[in-house]
């Protein structure tokens, strides 16, 4: 299983938003998909209560002890993708899920404010050894500050652009806030949009930096699957051989 991360300190970045678009875009891909919820506030558990049916499930996470042994159980049962949305600012859980993750992303809008916040969220998955990417989010359609924003990110990050800013810019358009009001994600409230490409592209440009099969990861989980039962067929022959020999 893989873990995704959405998380930066500044809140309305759009990490709910994403996070579901992301989701649906990964289901749509053919992968297995848990969004898991350590935000409070909670966004996705209305998002999910608006929606017509449960084909997405929210699970909420709000303690840290709890994340690491719910991500294994979650591992263990087959699941190939846990999205998480995070609360803003820092704190245990978003910690936690930070250390978990296989990729932490951090949105952005292109303003000095949101690229100021982005400091301690890169901070946290440094100290953990965690690969992270910018998503420039709600950008203008066009605009010298985006790539001045993108140069910046760069910058602060010390790292070579093409690793560190997920492709492509997620404009602002209000299928993303009318898809969340209905309880949709962006691709299913406006399949053909603008909105609904940028999203797709996104997760495209993060199957590839994760190296993303669902296809090979289904066939991991199968061979994982069937050492477990070998695993477990060879200590129930140990026990009976030891009641043999006694």
């Amino acid at each position: 299983m893989h873990t995704i991360v959405l998380a930066t300190q500044k809140g309305g970045s759009g990490k709910s938003t994403l996070a579901i678009g992301l989701a649906l875009a990964a289901k749509q891909a053919g992968f297995t998909v848990r969004l898991i919820e350590t935000d409070p506030q909670g966004t996705l558990s209305n998002w999910a209560r608006r929606r017509n049916n449960d084909d997405v499930v929210v699970e909420p996470i709000y303690h840290a002890a709890d994340f690491a042994p719910r991500l294994k159980m979650l591992a263990d049962s087959g699941l190939q993708l846990a999205i998480v949305d995070t609360a803003a600012g820092l704190s245990a859980a978003t910690t936690a899920a930070i250390r978990h993750s296989d990729l932490c992303l951090i949105p952005a809008r292109p303003s000095v404010a949101d690229i100021e916040a982005t400091i301690s969220t890169v901070s946290v998955a440094r100290a953990w050894k965690r690969p992270y990417s910018f998503v420039l989010n709600q950008t203008p359609i066009r605009g010298q500050r985006i790539d001045n924003a993108a140069n910046t990110l760069a910058e602060e990050a010390a790292l070579d652009l093409a690793e560190v800013l997920a492709r492509p810019l997620i404009v602002m358009r209000n299928d993303h806030q009318d898809s969340l009001a209905s309880g949709l994600a962006v691709s299913e409230f406006a399949p053909s949009g603008k909105s609904t490409e940028e999203v797709r592209g996104l997760w495209r440009w993060i199957e590839t930096r994760l190296e993303l099969s669902a296809g090979n990861l289904l066939i991991d989980q199968v061979l994982s699957a069937a050492d477990g039962v070998l695993h477990a067929a060879a200590e129930i022959s140990a026990d009976e051989t030891t009641v043999l020999a006694s």
